[in-house]
């Protein structure tokens, strides 16, 4: 194997607690921020934060507070003026250089206010958001119980005993139904627990006439399928019970045609239902309605699902302002769900020239805080959601390019093998998110690494704990499908490590696969347990599981990387308590550093190779006197436990979370 040097440390700050002593100031609070830059790096004759009140700029000086573990220390404070407020770092080097430093990177030339590092002075998530795991539920796959035997089927279903295949053919792609329940949630959730995860998302519960249940009927009332209101409740106090939380699934951009508010507005041209959709037919001049003109607008044109007019104040009452509103709802007892995630929160309120999706998702979180401020709001907004994601409202998102596109092209091998589609198509181009690409894009690590920071850089670090991160959904194929042979450990293990909230797709963890979003939803092969292949990859994603929930710096803590090349990518989570060390390599690797890269090591006097803990994986790490050297063989993910980032004197004032941290671990 070839040693590969890895490049000397750079300047670093982020939002973590151990660079910025308050992540949640009022307007008006003054913070301090750190800045380190390694003692080895080109002479600073100054350093200074360019923050950008009301638009204007203002430059605050930094101070020098003294060195540790081979870095310099670097603190200005700032006055928070704006709920969102931007600063990046400026550096001046003796020769004459200027470099900036934002969330983008280290840069020559000025940069954009957009990828500004941000303080929030808006009301932060729940701080149980960022430690959490979440596993998603498709409800008519995941189980059914007994009481299903007895439910008679609707009108628009076909029914499927649990064994069948996925039919991916319309119409069977909407109407097939397995008849999973709530109730057979509940049975369930002791494999749950087993798991490790603590936060369950459940797709849309409310009556409808698909499987997906995305074309609501109703908001006031559970699915008597799924076992109606009373199942529901018996879920959310079951899963409390065993220390989980529970999200539902809103479609605030549309309901389906069935819904009782749209089949008022149909029949009654008067009723205040009407204001609640954009009705596009006109009488007087004759306009004709169709199935290609429905006479009002709908989803990306699909007649089942017309869309809301947010302009309607009567809508903002009934739906999403105040106690007494749908998404109050469902938070108040008896159900005490524990937030919502929005479907398609990216279009909600947006169409041609009206833009009301700021007003609406406000509007949403200001109810929610009034309701319980312990509860979450995520946005799914499948491109890039930067604009969205400013801490005005979402307390985070599911958002494709940031974790999950990338990954998929840097880890994916495809088969080739034909799938088949809505229109029984037969295909061989692998499916990638509806991109008209040819297939699965090819990508290096170094290039997955590129797109994580890029499309994070212009989101709050605080926004950015709160993305929603999946290999894979139930509107997508599954990871598993194409995935280079030795791959799993490697994604699912970047899942849980990197900043952001890991998520599973119900049947991840049996090893499940799919061409696209519908085959993707397979039934559960429950009994299947015990079988290798599935023993195999349980015990993969318990102890990633475990090794995530084992580890706060892994919620709160700094990322850093380190180093990154066609096959690899290595980084750092940090925090004053502890620092992982994890290392993602598809080829044999070995990298070589100087100790100054990971600070921990310089600052712990005597520290040697038998002092550093492995705690997953395979690879080895030696220590010498000024080196770290890592050799990892090919399709390796590992993760080591170093001591944390050693501050200078007092100057090391942490967060409370970042103290908090600290001193469970000494205990």
């Amino acid at each position: 194997m070839t040693v590969s040097p890895v490049p000397r440390p750079l300047p670093h700050h982020d939002g973590s607690p151990l660079h910025v002593s308050e992540d949640a100031p009022a307007l008006g609070d003054v913070v301090r921020l750190r800045l380190r830059v390694p003692t080895t790096w080109d002479p600073l004759v100054s350093v200074t934060v360019r923050s950008n009140p009301d638009r204007e700029p203002v430059w605050d000086e930094a101070v020098l507070l003294g060195e540790a573990g081979g870095w310099q220390w670097w603190e200005a404070t700032v006055t928070v003026h704006n709920p969102r407020h931007g600063y990046r770092w400026l550096l001046r080097q003796h020769d004459g250089a200027v470099r900036w430093l934002n969330q983008a990177g280290l840069h020559a030339g000025e940069v954009r206010d957009v990828d500004d590092f941000v303080l929030l002075a808006t009301p932060p998530a729940p701080s149980w958001l960022a430690e959490s795991v979440m596993y998603q539920i498709f409800p008519d796959r995941f189980a059914r119980s007994a009481a299903a035997d007895g439910r008679p089927t609707p009108d628009w279903a076909i029914p499927a005993a649990w064994e069948d295949p996925v039919d991916p053919v319309m119409p069977a792609r909407t109407q097939q139904l397995y008849g999973g329940d709530l109730d057979g949630v509940v049975e369930k959730l002791d494999h749950l627990a087993d798991l490790g995860v603590d936060l369950l998302y459940l797709t849309p519960i409310f009556p409808a006439a698909s499987n997906h249940r995305y074309d609501a009927a109703s908001f006031d009332h559970v699915d008597p399928l799924l076992g109606g209101d009373d199942a529901y409740v018996r879920l959310v106090q079951a899963a409390h019970a065993r220390g989980m939380r529970v999200i539902g699934d809103l479609t605030t951009n549309h309901s389906g045609e069935r819904h009782e508010w749209f089949q008022t507005a149909l029949a009654d041209p008067e009723s205040p239902e009407r204001t609640y959709y954009y009705f596009t037919e006109d009488e007087e001049n004759g306009r004709s309605v169709s199935a290609e003109d429905p006479g009002y607008e709908a989803w990306l044109g699909v007649p089942s699902l017309p869309k809301f007019d947010w302009s309607s104040q009567e809508l903002r009452k009934r739906f999403i302002q105040g106690r007494d509103s749908v998404v109050a709802r469902w938070l108040l007892p008896p159900f005490e769900a524990d937030g919502w995630r929005i479907d398609v929160a990216n279009m909600t309120g947006r169409l041609r020239d009206v833009d009301l999706n700021a007003q609406v998702r406000q509007i949403m979180r200001r109810t929610m805080e009034e309701i319980d401020p312990d509860t979450v709001l995520l946005a799914e907004s499948t491109n890039d959601a930067t604009e969205d994601l400013q801490g005005d409202a979402w307390h985070g998102a599911m958002t494709y390019p940031a974790f999950t596109r990338p990954l998929w092209s840097w880890l994916s091998e495809p088969t080739g093998e034909p799938w088949t589609t809505a229109q029984d198509e037969q295909v061989v181009e692998p499916w990638f998110f509806g991109q008209p690409l040819g297939g699965i894009p090819r990508a290096t690590a170094a290039e997955f690494a590129e797109a994580v920071t890029r499309f994070t850089a212009g989101i709050p670090w605080r926004i950015r704990l709160g993305n929603m991160q999946p290999l894979n959904t139930h509107d997508t194929a599954r990871f598993a499908t194409h995935a280079a042979d030795g791959a799993m450990p490697l994604a699912l293990g970047l899942a849980m490590t990197l900043p952001g909230v890991p998520v599973l797709f119900a049947g991840d963890e049996f090893g499940l696969t799919g061409a696209d979003g519908e085959t993707s939803r397979t039934p559960m092969p429950w009994g299947a347990e015990a079988d290798p292949p599935v023993a195999e990859r349980l015990s993969l994603c318990r102890r990633l599981v475990r090794l995530r929930r084992g580890h706060q710096v892994l919620a709160r803590g700094g990322m850093r990387w380190l180093h990154t090349d066609d096959d690899a990518v290595v980084f750092l989570r940090e925090s004053a308590s502890e620092t992982l060390l994890v290392v993602a390599t598809m080829g044999d690797r070995i990298w070589e550093s100087s100790r100054e890269a990971v600070p921990g090591l310089v600052a712990e006097e005597g520290l040697g190779t038998d002092d550093v803990s492995r705690v997953f994986g395979e690879a080895q790490l030696r220590l010498g006197a000024d080196r770290v050297r890592v050799s990892a063989p090919a399709r390796t993910f590992t993760v080591w436990r170093l001591p944390g980032v050693p501050v200078p004197g007092e100057a090391a004032v942490m967060s409370s979370a970042d103290a908090q941290e600290k001193s469970r671990f000494r205990s």
